[in-house]
């Protein structure tokens, strides 16, 4: 869940979760579409269909998995995470690098060419290896993730209390703060769409997506996908953000006459029980309130 997702937001999604599914038998067991409407909300929805299928994989090896090598053959577990549990739950010496530890590294070895790249990431992970305390992998592993993540900011770093400044090549030469270097980000995009709202005796018309990232999950069809509805006027606009995408998005008033196929009328009820994607729970939550 923390892939790309602030803490904050996490935490009650988090505690949710493991109330619905406390172990991995029960996430194992339980329906895809049950998975996705406890991640709804959250983003990145492969996530969950990774963690679903990994869960229904470790139940049928009769076990958790212990080397780094082990996990990374789960989908949707990669070096990071792979290396992160098997140092800090089996001990397993190997390095667990993520944007905090990676962030400490090159400002320790004064790394000015490009975090980005995977030549200046090996060299890291090699200087991370040669540092790793294989008595305790684990504890080591967290303490640098902790230490890039309290001290050793993105801007204006703490250097004064930092227990690794006398070793910093970046400090000692001043370029701490200039460290790490990514090369330039792409711009962002601005979008505006169209999304229907038809509604039918208490309920609302709903496709679900067959394909894409948000496969299984139910949302208001946009407007070139029912090509015979009569469009009334805006209800309401939405700004939603996807990684470099920013989108305006307009809620119409529709009326549809003939349900297309691959479509459904949703009982407003029944949306909490249904895997909805954010955008339309945005657009219920604004044009049903109170």
């Amino acid at each position: 869940m923390l892939q790309q997702t602030r803490a904050a937001t996490v935490v009650p999604y988090f505690e949710r979760f493991l109330e619905r599914f406390p172990d991995v038998e029960k996430l194992a067991a339980a329906k895809r579409s049950e998975v996705l409407t406890a991640w709804a909300g959250l983003g990145y929805y492969r996530r969950a269909r990774n963690l679903h299928e990994a869960a229904r994989r470790i139940v049928r090896m009769g076990r958790f998995p212990r080397e780094a090598c082990e996990w990374r053959e789960l989908p949707g577990v990669g070096d990071y995470t792979a290396a992160a549990i098997a140092s800090i739950a089996f001990g397993e010496s190997v390095p667990a690098l993520d944007g905090n530890a990676y962030r400490v590294l090159s400002r320790l070895l004064a790394e000015t060419r490009d975090i980005g790249r995977a030549v200046t990431k090996r060299r890291l992970a090699k200087a991370a290896r040669q540092l790793l305390d294989p008595q305790d992998p684990g504890a080591f592993n967290q303490a640098l993730m902790d230490l890039g993540s309290t001290i050793c900011l993105p801007k204006a770093p703490r250097c004064t209390c930092c227990p690794l400044v006398k070793h910093c090549r970046a400090h000692q030469e001043g370029i701490e703060s200039r460290l790490p270097r990514r090369g330039a980000r792409p711009g962002r995009i601005a979008v505006q769409t169209q999304l229907l709202w038809a509604e039918r005796n208490g309920s609302i018309l709903l496709r679900r997506l067959p394909a894409g990232k948000l496969h299984g999950f139910w949302e208001l069809p946009p407007r070139e996908a029912v090509p015979g509805a009569s469009v009334d006027r805006v209800l309401a606009e939405l700004n939603h953000s996807i990684t470099r995408y920013d989108y305006r998005i307009l809620i119409v008033r529709a009326r549809v006459d003939e349900t297309p196929a691959g479509f459904r009328w949703i009982p407003y009820a029944a949306l909490a029980r249904l895997p909805v994607s954010t955008v339309t729970r945005k657009a219920v939550a604004a044009l049903t309130r109170g």
